[in-house]
């Protein structure tokens, strides 16, 4: 009988830890800071989320897919920098535009290296890391760039606008996620990104097209990248040339955090939304108590080794059996 109540409390720890831990999280926080259940700063904090969420929905399709992108960082310095420095000389429109696609072909690369050569995906976008970021340098000239009349564009609305009193960040974060989230549960895409990401050989002998379905991610995740880059750049109205840096790290740990495993095949877009706003929560709370910045990485370590420990020794079975 206690076996039987171990083995639920293990199999619902694994299906809801995340929800869980989000609730444990909120109450604790809220318990030792009056402040932290405002209703201002709740909307705040998912706000500043929305860009990491952004970029980490497009990254959540590559896991999935059995791969990772870390080039997410300098690729968002890059796209920001582009759009608000072409915003002045070429009009907000075109701006766009032309960012989407410059960052449209920097997702090309990638998954022309991955899912056409079959490179092995943490050595090209770690390399495709340093590369964007020389490229970012070489297109600024070493240079900040800023918009000149930040008041008179409809840009800045992006960034810092509102719609029934929620902001457009977090509009267009909970449209993107819900969108996707819709693709990858009921599409025949999101079911080959699954296949080839939890058994790449089966897929294969499917009839699935390995190659074809690493590109789409990789342009997903670009593609993510371009709309984060916008909702920063119009919210700031300027961008310095190492903007994005650290950005992959925060969205790896937000994906991972919302169970998305690395080794491929498993993970929910809505459950790396919740890992997102986790991380965000935490560092808002530990700032309401008073920690010093640095705690925050201490704290968001831990907690990232503990997901990835729940989610292999939930994989094993040995999610509640003494550590052998």
């Amino acid at each position: 009988m206690a076996s039987a109540r171990l083995k639920g409390i293990g199999s619902l720890l694994a299906r809801q830890g995340i929800l869980i831990a989000f609730a444990l999280f909120l109450l604790g926080f809220a318990a030792f800071s009056d402040s932290f259940s405002d209703a201002d700063n709740l909307m705040q904090v998912v706000r500043q989320s929305a860009i990491i969420g952004v970029i980490a929905i497009g990254v959540t399709v590559v896991v999935i897919s059995g791969n990772l992108d870390l080039s997410v960082g300098s690729m968002l310095s890059f796209a920001t920098v582009m759009v608000v420095d072409l915003h002045d000389k070429i009009g907000p429109v075109p701006a766009i535009a032309v960012m989407l696609v410059a960052v449209l072909v920097l997702g090309c690369i990638n998954g022309f290296l991955v899912g056409v050569l079959k490179l092995n995906s943490l050595i090209v976008t770690l390399g495709m890391l340093s590369a964007i970021q020389g490229l970012t340098l070489i297109y600024s000239g070493g240079q900040n760039v800023d918009i000149a009349d930040q008041e008179a564009t409809w840009f800045s609305l992006i960034g810092r606008g509102s719609f029934l009193g929620i902001a457009l960040p977090i509009w267009i974060f909970g449209t993107l996620a819900i969108f996707m989230h819709v693709v990858m549960s009921t599409t025949a895409f999101g079911r080959r990104v699954y296949a080839v990401g939890g058994n790449p050989t089966a897929s294969v002998f499917s009839g699935i097209r390995r190659t074809h379905v690493v590109f789409a991610a990789y342009m997903i995740s670009a593609l993510c990248v371009g709309i984060a880059a916008l909702i920063l750049g119009s919210r700031v109205g300027g961008s310095q040339n190492n903007v994005g840096q650290g950005y992959e790290l925060q969205v790896l740990a937000g994906v991972i955090l919302g169970g998305t495993s690395l080794l491929g095949g498993s993970g929910t877009i809505l459950k790396t939304v919740i890992g997102v706003l986790i991380l965000g929560f935490i560092q808002n709370g530990l700032l309401l108590l008073g920690f010093a910045y640095y705690v925050q990485w201490l704290v968001t370590w831990v907690v990232i080794i503990l997901a990835v420990w729940l989610d292999i020794a939930a994989k094993r079975g040995r999610l509640l059996s003494p550590i052998a």
